[in-house]
């Protein structure tokens, strides 16, 4: 349920209420020229957050994406394969002549 100050949304009546309150207040005169210039502002917010929106999404296309290299894995060998590699000999018969 959602709160203002503990009162909670105003209802019907209040509302009603409300309005009245604000006609007297500013006459009947008025609240065409109140209600276009709220209606003008709506109109001028909801244009500049989608302006917003629009510069927002352009810069995150223009930004390119980042180039990772990566080096080829190379496979681990234990000190005992390295040197059994390194001492790997063909092995000839000796002749007794």
């Amino acid at each position: 349920m959602y709160t203002i100050a503990f009162f909670g949304m105003p209802g019907g009546s209040e509302v009603i209420l409300i309005l009245f309150i604000v006609l007297l207040l500013f006459g009947a005169k008025k609240l065409p020229e109140l209600s276009r210039a709220l209606g003008k502002s709506l109109s001028e917010f909801k244009k500049g957050k989608e302006d917003l929106e629009k510069e927002i999404r352009d810069m995150q296309n223009d930004v390119p994406d980042p180039i990772i290299e990566v080096e080829p894995v190379k496979e681990k060998t234990t000190e005992s394969e390295e040197a059994s590699d390194s001492t790997e000999e063909v092995k000839t018969p000796e002749s007794d002549d």
